[in-house]
């Protein structure tokens, strides 16, 4: 188990039947959000009064916050059926028209990671965003020629961990973008709660917050950190899930008190050591960390970001004070400055 990391923690490609099973299948059950949701149901509820479907909605933001459980959501109030791909898949105009001309009238189709569909493809889906029709072009040269396919009105909703790479064309089409936060530390020990209820584990207040402290503000890590407990608890002690217990198990993962791992904390030190506090580009951290430049741009920057331990600028990534300070050490004399 030493071997594992927050990108284990943080995948979804392949969810088992339990991990579905904790994914909540309304807005009641939806904790957090709370914006995020109250728009949604009012678009639902008018859609519905109008017997329309849902306008087509982007949602962005950090793996792991519910943009897929949210489509799920919006499915199922809306009665109707949810198509899932993702933009990588879609690498043919064949494959869009096989997704669309399958979809029924009010169907949701949910493209994840749309930032990555090939720009051909884009240009194949303004018009069935629009104007609900598909051209494609078959063959080549004087043997081309357009065929048009008519499609049912349905609702396209995007995912994206990326939400600046998105070409205007494409967000311009969506009627809606909703961007989705970190969860703070109370909201996710409820999730948590609940999810230990769902698997008829026993698990006390101060262990669900610990589990929550370190959950990086996600509840997919959360949820996935609370099974990993469950089991530490059933292995080490009498299976209950004691904020004892918690602090053990987590701290076996290498995840200390402020929810950053090991790969978090090599990031930080790098930035420190190797490139004098900063500014460094990313590619260059990455090569210093020996990690993907993708990984840490969308699993490790946001979160350290967010808790204050890095700045990014124009010119590059820059340890914050906190950094320094997290590991015991003071800023030199260009970092002071820096900082202010």
């Amino acid at each position: 188990m030493s071997g594992r990391k927050f990108d284990d923690f943080n995948q979804d490609e392949s969810e088992s039947p339990l991990d579905l099973s904790l994914r909540p299948v309304d807005f009641t059950d939806f904790a957090g959000q709370a914006k995020i949701k109250e728009r949604l149901a009012v678009l639902v509820q008018a859609a519905q009064t109008r017997g329309e479907p849902l306008e087509h909605l982007l949602f962005s933001g950090p793996p792991g916050l519910g943009k897929t459980t949210l489509a799920n959501i919006l499915a199922k109030a809306m009665n109707t059926s949810i198509k899932t791909t993702a933009g990588p898949v879609i690498e043919k105009a064949g494959d869009l028209a096989g997704l669309l001309t399958n979809l029924q009238r009010g169907d949701i189709l949910f493209i994840d990671e749309i930032h990555r569909l090939n720009k051909t493809i884009e240009e194949y889906l303004y018009p069935a965003m629009e104007d609900f029709r598909l051209d494609i072009i078959i063959d080549q040269g004087p043997n081309a020629r357009n065929i048009r396919l008519n499609l049912p009105r349905f609702t396209l909703v995007g995912a994206t961990t990326r939400s600046g790479m998105i070409s205007a064309p494409l967000r311009s089409r969506f009627g809606m973008h909703n961007r989705l936060d970190y969860y703070d530390e109370t909201v996710l020990q409820g999730i948590i709660l609940r999810s230990a209820r769902i698997l008829d584990a026993k698990m006390d207040d101060a262990a669900a917050l610990e589990v929550a402290r370190r959950s990086r503000g996600t509840p997919r890590i959360a949820n996935n950190l609370l099974k990993w407990v469950r089991d530490y608890a059933s292995v080490k002690s009498d299976g209950i899930m004691t904020h004892e217990i918690a602090d053990k198990a987590l701290s076996m993962l290498d995840i200390d008190s402020d929810g950053l791992d090991e790969m978090d904390k090599r990031i930080l030190e790098a930035i420190i050591h190797r490139f004098d506090g900063g500014p460094v580009g990313v590619n260059s951290l990455a090569v210093a960390v020996a990690e993907e430049s993708g990984t840490i741009e969308e699993v490790h920057e946001p979160y350290l970001i967010m808790r204050g331990f890095i700045k990014r600028t124009p010119q590059g990534r820059v340890a914050s004070r906190m950094a320094y300070e997290k590991f015991g050490l003071k800023p030199n004399s260009r970092q002071d400055e820096l900082f202010g």
